[in-house]
C-alpha cells in the first residue's frame, strides 16, 4: 500500500500528503496485473446507473506490463495515447479501474492509479514531456468556452489535430474545477500550472476575464470561429430545500472551495462546523475546514 503523512501532521497545511510507492513496488504491482484473465479495468461502462472501469479506456494492462518489464518510456507513450492529463487523474480520479480490477475479487486490486502517477512522474523527471505542436495546421479555428478539465482536454485534442484553438475563461486564471474546486493537498497548484504552461507551449491560445454571452456573445464566436465547444461546468451549488439554508453562517461547498482556490482562506478557528453531504465535495470541505481551524466538525449524511 502507498503511504501518507500522518493525519495530525497533514492537517497543519494544504500541502500534498501522498507518498508514492517505490519504483520497485510499482513494478511488482505491474506484474500482479498479468495475473488477470479478463481486464475489466480498462473498459468504462455504466452498470446499474453507476460507472465501472476506466471512462477514458486507458490501456491499463499494457502499461502495467511495460512497467513490470522496466520499459517506462513505452509505458508513458501508451498512457498518453488515451489520457491527456495523467498528472491530474493520477491524483484526483476516484480510481474506478481499481474497483473493477479482477484481482479485487480475492485480494487487493492492483495499484493502477499509483502506477499511472509513477509513469507520468517518470516522464517529467527524465525530460520526456516535451512540446509537440502539430506539424500541419488545418486552417480551422475553434473556440472553447471554459478552461476546466473538459475544456482543456478538448483544446489539447483539437490542437493535436491541427486546428487553432482559443480558450475563453471568465476568471483571471485558467483551470476551472481543477483550480477552484479541488484543494491544493489533492492537486498542487504547481502541477496544474505546469500542465497549463505545457498547453500554451504547443500553440493553444487563452483569453481570460471574458464572460462569453455578454462580450463576446456566442453568436459572435460562431461568426469568427469554425466551431464552438461549450465546457462551462457546474457553476452553481445544489439547494436542499430546507428552512434556514439561506441563513447567516450557511455557505455552499462551491462557494467555500472556489474561495480557497482563489486564495481567500476563511478563519474557522474555534468554530463548530456541520457539513451536509458525504461525497467527494463534502469530504474536501470537511478536510479543508479542519485545516482552517475548526474546533469541531460533524458530517450529516442521509444514508
Amino acid at each position: 500500500n502507498s503511504t501518507t503523512i500522518a493525519p495530525e501532521e497533514r492537517i497543519k497545511n494544504f500541502d500534498e500528503f501522498h507518498i508514492p510507492l517505490s519504483k520497485e513496488c510499482q513494478q511488482t504491482q505491474g506484474g500482479r496485473c498479468m495475473d488477470c484473465g479478463v481486464p475489466f479495468c480498462q473498459y468504462g461502462q455504466m452498470i446499474g446507473g453507476m460507472a465501472s472501469g476506466c471512462p477514458l479506456n486507458n490501456l491499463i494492462p499494457e502499461w502495467n506490463d511495460l512497467i513490470y518489464r522496466g520499459n517506462w518510456e513505452r509505458a508513458l507513450k501508451r498512457l498518453k495515447k488515451t489520457n491527456n492529463f495523467p498528472e491530474f487523474t493520477s491524483r484526483v480520479c476516484p480510481a474506478l479501474c481499481e474497483a473493477a480490477c479482477t484481482c479485487n475479487i480475492n485480494g487487493l486490486p492492483v495499484s493502477i492509479k499509483e502506477n499511472e502517477h509513477g509513469i507520468i512522474e517518470f516522464g517529467y523527471e527524465n525530460g520526456l514531456i516535451q512540446p509537440e505542436p502539430p506539424k500541419v495546421r488545418t486552417g480551422k479555428r475553434i473556440a472553447v468556452i471554459g478552461s476546466g478539465p473538459s475544456g482543456l482536454a478538448a483544446a489539447d485534442q483539437l490542437n493535436h489535430r491541427g486546428h487553432q484553438v482559443t480558450v475563453f475563461e471568465r476568471n483571471d486564471r485558467i483551470g476551472g474545477l481543477l483550480r477552484y474546486g479541488i484543494p491544493n493537498y489533492r492537486l498542487p497548484r504547481e502541477i496544474l500550472d505546469q500542465e497549463i504552461n505545457h498547453l500554451l507551449s504547443i500553440g493553444i491560445k487563452v483569453v481570460t476575464e471574458v464572460t462569453v454571452g455578454e462580450n463576446p456573445t456566442v453568436a459572435d464566436l460562431r461568426k469568427d470561429y469554425d466551431a464552438v465547444y461549450i465546457a462551462i461546468g457546474a457553476q452553481t451549488d445544489r439547494k436542499i430545500g430546507i428552512e434556514g439554508e439561506d441563513a447567516e453562517g450557511v455557505i455552499s461547498a462551491v462557494e467555500l472551495l472556489r474561495g480557497i482556490g482563489d486564495g481567500n482562506m476563511p478563519d474557522f478557528t474555534g468554530k463548530d462546523i456541520v457539513v451536509i453531504g458525504g461525497g467527494n465535495v463534502a469530504m474536501d470541505v470537511a478536510r479543508s475546514s479542519i485545516r482552517l481551524g475548526a474546533k469541531r466538525l460533524r458530517i450529516a449524511y442521509r444514508r
